[in-house]
């Protein structure tokens, strides 16, 4: 079990390696691994259009590097569209660890002080924040919530005399937190008491980076994860704490809401817990409810599909592990393919997408059956096959965001998927749920970019 490392010292600068580092720190994941500056004799991406088109939308053959779909769908008709890149959004000034897309809008958080919004593939507007290092972003109403590596989530909402500026309304937690605590803590401690999965050290403040954001299912809370081994819990209406729960031995990596009033965390200790949200009069607590997952390596990403009640959970390994609601939350299989960790988990439809340290974004389908629900009988998974494998980025796949893709065809599902790296660059591919099952033409199908000589390596336990 690795410990606090001084790589992630806040008022560290991160250096520019001009190869890859194959023996980055154990403990983190948030490190240069390669240079990604142009080569000489290259124009600059800044000095152009900052969206560059890759594809051609009427190329009918993916553009996946030893990939191929499976005989009968080679020279057949095709009732699907092609899974493209359609674009790369490069910025030299650093490496991208969030993103989140609502309407025409996307948002990009990096390890620079700026979190920036595009529109159309423009750059749109950008706000500061006074710390660097944006892990997360989500957008709840006309509020934009970001995480930072200070241990501080700061609330922004768009100017209503200008839409291209966004004003910071607040940081979380707030000075009455800080003043209710100190004034009466005594109702505080004796909470505390009765609930033995809260800390009393930590109170309402976390003590160290913010890794994860999100939503409950009603959208009025809001759950913060963070390497202090805690989640807490905050109402959105007045950006207040509610709770501070102890809920691991080591780094909390993900926390997502999900079905029937469960929260479900994951950790560097390897474990996947489940909690139970319980509304008590004006307050809410959340009680353990089991472990899902004991494992040696961490736990990395979580996504939960709410469609077919699936919690999926991605490992340091290169494994996603997945369980099923309607098979009373037993363990559904293993999906197997990344070479090294997964970094970040996206369901959306029928699909969930894997993006990794190994540079690559795995595209899964679970099958679906008459009534609606993923699975093949037994319950709400069954066999998941991969339809697609997206490859172009020359760092980790830190983040991902996925929006309807509202130009497809009557009768076709696609989505746009953008990816955020520690290349510098945010990706931008059309995914179609149609796309046939894939098969390598190669035993290795992860060889990486030509530029790299040789893929970054994890140790098994680590913070996301």
């Amino acid at each position: 079990m690795h410990h606090k490392a001084s790589s992630r010292d806040t008022s560290q600068n991160f250096p520019k390696l001009k190869s890859v580092d194959t023996d980055p720190d154990p403990d983190i994941y948030d490190i240069t691994y390669v240079d990604v500056s142009p080569s000489i004799g290259s124009t600059s991406p800044l000095s152009k259009s900052p969206w560059i088109a890759h594809v051609d939308p009427t190329d009918l053959e993916p553009p996946h590097s030893g990939i191929k779909s499976t005989a009968s769908h080679t020279r057949e008709p095709k009732n699907y569209s092609p899974n493209i890149l359609m674009g790369s959004l490069f910025r030299e000034e650093g490496h991208i660890y969030s993103l989140a897309t609502s309407g025409d809008l996307l948002y990009t958080g990096s390890d620079s002080k700026n979190i920036r919004v595009w529109k159309n593939q423009t750059e749109f507007s950008s706000f500061k924040s006074n710390s660097g290092l944006v892990k997360a972003i989500v957008l709840a109403g006309d509020k934009i919530f970001t995480g930072h590596q200070d241990g501080k989530i700061r609330v922004w909402k768009v100017s209503s005399k200008d839409s291209n500026i966004f004003r910071r309304i607040g940081t979380m937690p707030v000075f009455r937190d800080y003043l209710r605590n100190s004034i009466t803590p005594s109702s505080y401690f004796s909470f505390m008491r009765k609930n033995p999965t809260s800390t009393s050290a930590q109170g309402f403040r976390h003590v160290d980076a913010i890794s994860c954001l999100t939503l409950s299912e009603d959208k009025k809370l809001l759950y913060s994860g963070s390497w202090d081994q805690t989640f807490k819990v905050w109402r959105i209406s007045d950006l207040r704490c509610l709770e501070s729960v102890k809920a691991h031995d080591d780094a909390v990596n993900a926390v997502v809401s999900g079905f029937d009033g469960l929260v479900f965390s994951g950790s560097a200790d390897g474990t996947v817990k489940v909690w139970r949200r319980e509304d008590q009069a004006k307050e809410t607590k959340h009680f353990f409810s089991e472990t899902l997952l004991k494992q040696d390596c961490a736990v990395t990403a979580i996504a939960v599909d709410q469609s077919a009640t699936l919690v999926y959970c991605g490992s340091s390994d290169g494994t996603v592990n997945f369980w099923e609601r309607d098979n009373n939350m037993k363990n559904g299989g293993v999906l197997k393919g990344h070479k090294l960790a997964v970094l970040c988990l996206v369901a959306a439809g029928s699909l969930l997408f894997s993006g990794s340290a190994d540079l690559g974004i795995r595209v899964w389908r679970r099958p679906e059956r008459g009534d609606g629900r993923g699975g093949d009988g037994g319950g709400g998974g069954g066999e998941h096959v991969c339809i697609a494998l997206l490859k172009g980025h020359a760092g980790p796949v830190k983040c991902m965001a996925v929006e309807r893709d509202q130009e497809s065809s009557s009768g076709e599902k696609r989505w746009i998927v953008y990816s955020g790296s520690l290349d510098r660059s945010v990706k931008m591919w059309r995914v179609s749920e149609s796309s046939p099952p894939i098969e390598y033409q190669s035993s290795d199908p992860f060889d990486g970019p030509t530029e790299l000589t040789v893929a970054p390596s994890f140790s098994g336990k680590g913070r996301e």
